[in-house]
C-alpha cells in the first residue's frame, strides 16, 4: 500500500509521523530528527502532509513543498480540540 496522507507533530529536535493511505487505514509510524525525516519524505511519492501551525511549521512546509508534497498547516485552535493529554 501507498502512503496518501501524513500527518507530521513538530517537535524541537524529534518529529512523529503518521503515514495514511487514502482511507485513513495508518501504515506506518515513525519518531524521526529533522535530518532524518526530509530524507525519508524525499523518498516517498508525493503525497498530502498536515501539521500543526507553529512557528517552525512554515520552513518545514516550504522544504517539503520544494520536494513536491502538497503542505497543509492546521491552525493551532482546531488541533487543540484533538489532544488527549494536557
Amino acid at each position: 500500500m501507498e502512503m496518501r496522507v501524513i500527518g507530521i507533530d513538530l517537535g524541537k529536535s524529534v518529529f512523529d509521523l503518521v503515514g495514511m493511505v487514502q482511507h485513513g487505514k495508518v501504515v506506518t509510524r515513525k519518531r524521526l530528527s529533522r535530518s532524518q525525516m526530509m530524507v525519508f519524505t524525499a523518498k516517498i511519492p508525493h503525497c498530502l502532509i498536515g501539521m500543526e501551525a507553529c512557528c517552525g511549521s512554515h520552513f518545514v512546509g516550504a522544504s517539503l513543498t520544494a520536494q513536491g508534497h502538497e503542505v497543509g498547516l492546521i491552525p493551532a485552535q482546531v488541533v487543540r480540540r484533538f489532544l488527549k493529554l494536557n
